[in-house]
């Protein structure tokens, strides 16, 4: 069953009329079928003029796929590594080696767990900085073994609380993005979800940065944003649509390379048709930077974002 949305509550009402004709007759094929494309119709509707909000509201979504989601459904042979070989393994990220159509990758992200127990087990996603430095071993792995890096980012920024800061939670992250710009092999990063502030930064400094149709990237949350700059939580609608934190205004901004087409009514309506696609997309992209010498790629990245923090 599906969580509806607020603003799709419309929807949820013909799908309770769907159910209702299903129980009542279920050979009223006719009118079930006239229920099905009104339900599309408002799919259509809704989902093409989704404010910045809304977009926040999909990308937060409980059923949406996670990172672990997408290694099981898109990746063979998926062999997890742990630890940073310092301090303990952080499991707000999970990462490991795994084939993509027979291509070797590593593979990592921020898992933030569909239900109480995981999500308390993975810290909602966001990691410490013994999480980063496992990030950087795996980097370095990666390319010690020349094969490509895949990684997901989905959270809402880096842990901060007191015992993380104390590790030196800020030195973890800036050192994780100076990694990404220098390890030599190519780098593919995917906003799946919640792209929040430096944690999902220190993951998605890539050659080829792609982002989910619904999902967002900024430097804050819109709730944080409004309480500083509004000293009101209730301004996150204001706050959201300032933040400029869709995929559309990230493209427009150069901060993203590719935006990823989602099922309609989001990437949680259907998990394995949404598989499918992000497989392609990073076949694709794997077999374009690979085509390129590896000295080329790491001055290109470095480029890329130097013009960034200029513009």
């Amino acid at each position: 069953m599906f969580n509806y949305l607020d603003f799709e509550k419309p929807i949820e009402e013909i799908e309770n009329k769907i159910d209702l004709v299903k129980q009542k007759d279920p050979n009223e094929e006719n009118l079930i079928e006239k229920y099905q494309k009104q339900k599309i119709k408002l799919y259509e509707k809704i989902y093409s003029n989704l404010t910045p909000w809304q977009k926040v509201q999909v990308a937060r979504h409980p059923n949406r796929p996670h990172t672990v989601d997408y290694i099981n459904n898109i990746f063979q042979d998926f062999i997890p590594l742990a630890g940073d070989k310092k301090f303990s393994d952080d499991q707000a990220i999970v990462g490991g080696i795994g084939r993509i159509d027979n291509v070797s990758v590593m593979i990592m992200g921020n898992e933030k767990g569909n239900s109480m127990e995981l999500r308390l087990k993975h810290n909602f996603g966001m990691a410490k900085p013994e999480g980063y430095r496992k990030v950087q071993r795996l980097f370095f792995l990666a390319e010690k073994f020349n094969i490509p890096i895949v990684t997901l980012s989905d959270t809402a920024g880096a842990f901060p609380g007191k015992e993380a800061e104390e590790r030196g939670q800020s030195e973890s992250i800036a050192s994780t993005i100076a990694c990404c710009l220098r390890v030599k092999t190519p780098i593919i990063s995917v906003i799946i979800g919640e792209g929040g502030s430096g944690g999902a930064i220190a993951l998605a400094t890539a050659d080829i940065v792609m982002m989910f149709e619904n999902s967002i990237y900024s430097v804050i949350s819109p709730e944080g944003c409004a309480s500083i700059l509004w000293r009101n939580t209730e301004a996150v609608q204001k706050a959201a649509d300032s933040l400029k934190l869709t995929a559309d205004e990230c493209k427009k901004l150069k901060v993203i390379d590719v935006i990823i087409p989602e099922i309609l009514g989001g990437a949680h309506r259907n998990k394995n048709k949404q598989y499918q696609i992000l497989k392609k997309f990073i076949s694709e992209k794997i077999d374009k930077l690979k085509k390129i010498s590896i000295d080329e790629l790491v001055k290109t990245r470095n480029k890329k974002y130097l013009n960034i923090t200029q513009n």
